[in-house]
């Protein structure tokens, strides 16, 4: 049976029937927990036959152009709901002008072969070649189906495989700066606006992932929407005195990360008491769905192929934006202290450190959680943070470090906190660290074994 959850087959019957790698199957279960496997008595895993159909329902996410943790976070979010994804989720065009959208015609083996051939023209640094490989694709395909099958694609592989530390920064930087050239020249070749009523297309204050937001003006001027492209980083006290010399009817804003989505929550406020509409979408409310609740806007969804459907809707029938919840008072309490002591933390977490732990990425790693604990305080829930962790868990494995360097940061953190900041206004900051401190042994122990697995349940 389809929904059959008996512990039955090994590793190697799971590779061949999915045709992920170990390693890979790996690295799912320790970051998402998904699958999740039973032991037998030599501690090797057996997997069920559910397993093995979440296994395909991620692989087909991922087809449709999902990175692995999106796709993740929606089958969460679906069982969340109580709702069984194997049962009620396809993607499918809605009715009306939704059935343009852009799924099938290139999704055959010669655009998977265009696709490799792209990405490995990239990590070789040969761009000649890469924009050939692009040129034919542009010949052969719509530019839509272009950039979702092969450039958004391509972007996740690669960025999937330098998290696993297959791939350089310079090689993702690489590619990403071939895409984002193309997708600005697809941009300054649309025709003129057809349609009444302007766009403002940007990030928030800090947000330097330009690509999502990039092919959505792209997407949108196809349709005949009259879109202004802002780019990265759109400073919030600067938004003035572009709304008034513009009158967009809505401002559309990306956030991929914790700390933008912070930002984001400043643009929305700014844009509420201004009586301007906000949509907003990106990468961290599929890692964190529950951040929608904390935005005064109209989310978007997850799906960037459905987007400009849903932004017409919003054009066409003006809904009001559902209300968002306010951080609690304890918390914003805890954001003003915490940033008023965050270079005495910081500082304080060095000493511990010193000689015990050789941490090449400790500055940055430092600064990474000291962002995240703020920007998660000013959201209302420092359970925000618990993905973002992945990000050090990453670099970690990256560095080659042993599993329990980690947890020995986390420890260090956690005491300066407790050392630095006042009992009663710190106390939600030092009660989470507690508490992933204190699950930390369980992190590290997924990792070891990541690391150590024997190679036996392989053959």
């Amino acid at each position: 049976m389809a929904s059959d959850r008996t512990p039955t087959y090994n590793l190697k019957a799971v590779v061949q029937e999915t045709g992920l790698k170990p390693d890979t199957l790996r690295a799912w279960e320790r970051r998402y927990g998904i699958p999740d496997p039973d032991r037998t008595g030599g501690g090797h895993r057996l997997y069920s036959q559910y397993d093995i159909n979440t296994l395909k329902w991620l692989l087909a996410r991922q087809e449709e152009g999902l990175s692995i943790s999106r796709a993740v976070a929606l089958w969460h979010s679906l069982r969340a709901e109580g709702r069984d994804p194997l049962v009620v989720y396809t993607l499918s065009p809605s009715p009306g002008r939704e059935a343009e959208s852009y799924t099938t015609i290139a999704s055959g083996s010669a655009m998977v072969d265009l696709r490799r051939a792209w990405i490995d023209a990239c990590l070789a640094f040969d761009e000649r070649r890469a924009e050939a490989t692009l040129n034919q694709a542009f010949a052969y395909y719509a530019p839509e189906d272009v950039c979702f099958e092969l450039l958004q694609k391509a972007l996740v592989e690669v960025g999937d495989r330098w998290y696993e530390g297959n791939v350089t920064v310079q090689q993702e930087h690489f590619m990403s700066a071939l895409a984002m050239r193309r997708l600005d020249a697809l941009l300054a070749a649309t025709p003129a606006p057809t349609r009444a009523g302007r766009l403002l297309i940007g990030c928030p204050p800090g947000e330097a992932h330009t690509f999502s937001p990039l092919l959505l003006a792209f997407l949108l001027r196809r349709r005949g929407w009259d879109v202004l492209y802002l780019g990265a980083d759109v400073p919030t006290h600067r938004l003035a005195a572009t709304i008034d010399s513009t009158h967009p009817d809505l401002v559309v804003f990306s956030a991929q990360l914790l700390d933008s989505a912070a930002t984001l929550l400043d643009v929305a406020e700014y844009l509420r008491e201004a009586g301007i509409a906000l949509a907003y979408s990106g990468y961290i409310f599929g890692l964190v769905p529950e951040l929608a609740q904390r935005i005064p806007g109209h989310f978007l969804g997850y799906d960037l192929r459905q987007t400009p459907a849903i932004i017409e809707n919003l054009l066409a029938n003006r809904p009001p934006a559902l209300p968002a919840e306010p951080a609690a008072e304890s918390y914003r309490r805890a954001w003003a202290h915490f940033r008023e002591r965050a270079g005495l933390v910081e500082a304080g977490v060095w000493q511990p450190l010193n000689g015990r732990v050789a941490l090449s990425g400790t500055a940055e790693a430092i600064r990474h959680l000291t962002t995240n604990i703020l920007s998660a305080l000013k959201l209302g829930d420092l359970d925000y943070i618990g993905p973002n962790l992945q990000w050090l868990e990453g670099m970690m494995i990256n560095l080659n470090l042993p599993a329990e360097t980690l947890c020995d940061f986390l420890r260090a953190y956690h005491a300066a906190t407790a050392q630095h900041l006042d009992p009663a206004l710190g106390q939600p900051v030092v009660a989470w660290l507690a508490k992933v401190v204190a699950e930390c042994g369980d992190w590290s122990s997924h990792w070891a074994e990541g690391q150590t697995d024997d190679h036996t349940e392989e053959a």
